[in-house]
């Protein structure tokens, strides 16, 4: 269902133009796709995430074509809710410096594996300089911890509303994840 959700968020956000573009690199842009793929790893587990991460490289390479774009955006997905996993299976329950942390390693974990694999694609498929790459890393690395935070708070924010309204759903979830 979250899959589902992936692309249809995906497909009407891309022909709607709501794709909001980011002011100092304006061919990096948010969209909400980040959400349902939080939400999977919060209610099922993280394979469920790198399940939803592979459907919605899929569904943006059948929209596109661009196996590059698809990649980068399944890898920054997922590479977020890698690190929030990981931050959140840190002793400490659900305190508020536990939920800091697990924010903070995936935003963390989505920056550096985007650093990592933006240069050779900026530099080796798009033609870039490398020192042009290096010099426009900094707003790359912003435009990933926004969009990072964005897709952590979002699903987080949902995953709330969802254990007040469905608790057997959610406790399923969180047996699966301990």
């Amino acid at each position: 269902m979250l899959s589902s959700l992936v692309v249809v968020l995906d497909y009407s956000i891309k022909f709607s133009g709501l794709k909001i573009p980011f002011p100092w690199l304006p061919f990096l842009k948010f969209d909400f796709t980040g959400i349902p793929i939080m939400l999977s790893v919060l209610i099922i587990s993280l394979n469920a995430g790198a399940v939803t991460s592979i459907v919605a490289f899929l569904a943006i390479l059948v929209r596109s074509g661009d196996i590059v774009g698809a990649s980068m955006k399944a890898f920054a997905e997922f590479s977020t809710v890698l690190g929030f996993f990981i931050g959140s299976k840190i002793p400490g329950g659900r305190s508020k410096l536990s939920r800091i942390f697990s924010y903070t390693l995936g935003c963390t974990a989505r920056i550096l594996v985007m650093f990592v694999s933006s240069i050779p694609v900026f530099t080796l498929y798009y033609g870039m300089p490398l020192d042009a790459t290096l010099a426009i890393s900094p707003m790359v690395t912003v435009f990933n911890l926004i969009h990072g935070f964005l897709s952590i708070f979002g699903g987080n924010l949902l995953y709330e509303a969802l254990k007040r309204r469905m608790p057997s759903l959610v406790s399923k979830g969180e047996d699966r994840n301990s």
